[in-house]
């Protein structure tokens, strides 16, 4: 018995013996998967990475291949996701071999989103995946209407009449000005309310108002620009002014007294409207008496530094001329010498003109850019600007000088800012034929003057809606995609917002006085020709052309 039992135990310990030295498994062994390579409807997607324009016309399919066999089966839901509106709206189905998943989401995305699609790790689909993707896609504009389609000529008229109620309605109360600024309060701009009052005869002859409005909210601004109270430095005003109390609000430090150009902007623009109004009633021929005496009372000369052959930006009572910087072409300034040389009291000679702004012929260009040769300016033609804001008022259209015709030199300026856009050498995401136009704007988290040669991927629609003249069949597409396929982002309360960038799907909250005025007035100078001929008619301003040897 005792043998029997001994025999027993050492048989155990044998037993127990060989199971310590075999491996002990618990699990299988785990297959590690890894994820080859991703396409979003047959497009390659790279990890982390953002692919556009991704089409809305289907649901988005993503197809991530594997490097092995995977179990759809074992698909945990969970492990794979959508950012937004998609979420966990999709199907998981096996591809057209055992190493593909097809991801296929069942709702359509919104127009101008970016969406992300993470595939984690973890153990699920028969395996280990050691791989994680994650990757954004950005859907396509969208293209449908957004607003009921009108008549061009309708639509024309509905694009003035809300971006006239920018000066209109959003104006300071007391002074009756142009806020600099959709949320600028008390600051009020000078050259902007140029531009603004240059609409009230447009909005007069469209009937947005009736004449004896739009004379009563002009006697206001002109009281206003003429009380003692209103800061002028030599008869010029500074570039921003407290529209409650006429005190300069400083620009920048130096920057706090008469800015010369602003002052040119708001002369060109009380010009226009002297001329609308001038063979009116007793009333409104005294508003325009006291407007000649703001225009007569501008002291061009001082501007000239000390009798130089040259004109300039600011004067300082403070700071004297400290900021020293001449106004030369070619850019937005040949306003300002013309105004300069057509002063009745205070006139500056062709000299000036011929060596500060054409600076001796320096501001030709003459070379050819996207197709089209350039008369003056710096290569591919600067920021939009310089072809609107002077032409406000003077009508290019038979204007000519030894430098160039102007006609000629704005159209080739729209024109090779269209074809830079249209060619996106820069590869911005949603320029195309409809949608181009680079100019001084806001941008994201700041403000530039956008060009051919400062891209940042901004659009903003005062420069080719501005451009009507110049380019009229290029700014009606880029009119129809800003209101039609872009209205529910970009159209507001005032007309446009101030400027948009696709890439990066923001859209401005802002309204700009400089950027919403020569919409309405360019416009309408297409249409009628109507500022044009208000402005033009002034015998000071033929007279300034004549002495500078222009024709018109």
């Amino acid at each position: 018995m005792k043998k029997v039992i001994l025999y027993l135990s050492f048989g155990l310990f044998i037993l127990a013996s060989c199971k310590v030295d075999e491996p002990i498994v618990k699990n299988p062994t785990t297959r590690s998967i890894r994820i080859s390579s991703a396409y979003i409807n047959e497009y390659i997607w790279a990890d982390n990475s953002v692919l556009y324009n991704v089409s809305l016309a289907t649901k988005p399919v993503v197809k991530i291949v594997f490097d092995d066999s995977i179990n759809i089966s074992k698909f945990i839901s969970s492990k794979v996701t959508f950012t937004g509106e998609i979420g966990s709206n999709f199907t998981a189905a096996k591809g057209e071999n055992n190493k593909t998943l097809l991801l296929t989401s069942t709702v359509v995305p919104k127009g101008l989103t970016e969406y992300t699609l993470t595939v984690d790790t973890g153990n699920y689909l028969g395996g280990k995946i050691s791989t994680r993707f994650s990757s954004r896609f950005v859907t396509a504009v969208d293209p449908t209407p957004k607003f009921p389609t009108i008549s061009d000529d309708s639509l024309l008229t509905l694009v003035q009449k809300k971006t006239f109620d920018y000066f209109w309605s959003y104006a300071h109360p007391t002074s009756g000005l142009a806020r600099e600024r959709f949320g600028s309060g008390e600051t009020v701009t000078s050259g902007g309310s140029g531009f603004g009052i240059m609409t009230i005869p447009v909005a007069i002859e469209r009937g947005f108002i009736t004449r004896a409005q739009g004379y009563e909210r002009m006697n206001k601004i002109v009281n206003f620009l003429n009380a003692s109270s209103t800061d002028k430095f030599h008869g010029a005003f500074p570039h921003w002014i407290n529209g409650t109390t006429g005190k300069v609000i400083p620009f920048s430090t130096k920057d706090d007294g008469a800015d010369l150009v602003e002052t040119a902007f708001l002369m060109q623009g009380l010009l226009t409207v002297q001329s609308y109004f001038k063979n009116g009633t007793t009333a409104e021929k005294a508003m325009c008496n006291t407007i000649q005496a703001l225009w007569e009372n501008v002291d061009w000369t001082w501007f000239q530094q000390n009798g130089q052959q040259k004109l300039y930006w600011h004067w300082s009572p403070n700071y004297g001329w400290d900021m020293n910087m001449p106004i030369s072409g070619w850019n937005e300034g040949l306003i300002v010498y013309v105004l300069a040389a057509s002063s009745p009291t205070h006139a500056i000679t062709k000299s000036v003109y011929d060596s500060g702004f054409a600076r001796n012929g320096a501001m030709k260009n003459g070379n050819t850019f996207y197709g089209v040769t350039l008369p003056l300016g710096e290569d591919n033609g600067g920021p939009m600007f310089f072809a609107h804001y002077s032409f406000l008022g003077l009508n290019p259209t038979h204007l000519s000088d030894a430098y160039a015709n102007y006609l000629t030199q704005n159209t080739a300026h729209a024109k090779i800012n269209y074809n830079y856009c249209v060619a996106n050498p820069k590869g911005q995401y949603g320029y195309s034929s409809n949608c181009w136009g680079l100019t001084a704007s806001d941008i994201q988290n700041g403000y530039t003057a956008s060009s051919p040669n400062n891209d940042v991927g901004v659009i903003a629609p005062t420069a080719a809606l501005s451009s009507f003249p110049y380019t009229p069949t290029e700014s009606r597409q880029a009119l129809h995609f800003f209101y039609y396929t872009l209205g529910d982002k970009l159209w507001g309360d005032y007309g446009f917002k101030d400027a948009f960038n696709i890439n990066t799907r923001w859209f401005a909250d802002s309204y700009l006085a400089i950027d919403q005025g020569p919409i309405v007035i360019m416009i309408e100078n297409y249409r009628t020709g109507l500022l044009w001929n208000l402005f033009m008619q002034n015998p000071n301003v033929q007279a300034g052309l004549s002495k500078l040897g222009f024709t018109y």
